[in-house]
C-alpha cells in the first residue's frame, strides 16, 4: 500500500489535530491513503470520520498499541 500523506498525531498540537488530519484526508483523491500514526488508538476520529464522512472513507489498523497505533485510511 503506498501512502499519499503520513500524519504522526503527536506532533500536531491537540487543538488543531483533527481538523488537520480532515483537512490531509479531505485532500486526497478516491484510491488514495493517508497513514496515521499515533501514541494512543485513535478510535474518537474513526468514529468523527463515521459521522462527517460517512461512506467516503476506509479505515484498516496497520499496528494497534500498546506504544504505537498505525492506521490507513483510504478515500472512497
Amino acid at each position: 500500500m503506498q501512502f499519499t500523506a503520513k500524519i504522526h498525531a503527536p506532533d500536531i498540537d491537540p487543538r488543531h489535530r483533527h481538523p488537520k488530519i480532515f483537512e490531509v484526508f479531505d485532500g486526497l483523491e478516491s484510491g488514495e491513503f493517508m497513514e496515521l500514526s499515533n501514541d494512543h488508538d485513535p478510535r474518537p476520529l474513526h468514529y468523527q470520520l463515521m459521522i462527517e464522512r460517512e461512506g467516503m472513507f476506509t479505515w484498516e489498523y496497520l499496528e494497534q498499541g500498546p506504544s504505537m497505533y498505525r492506521v490507513a485510511i483510504g478515500k472512497k
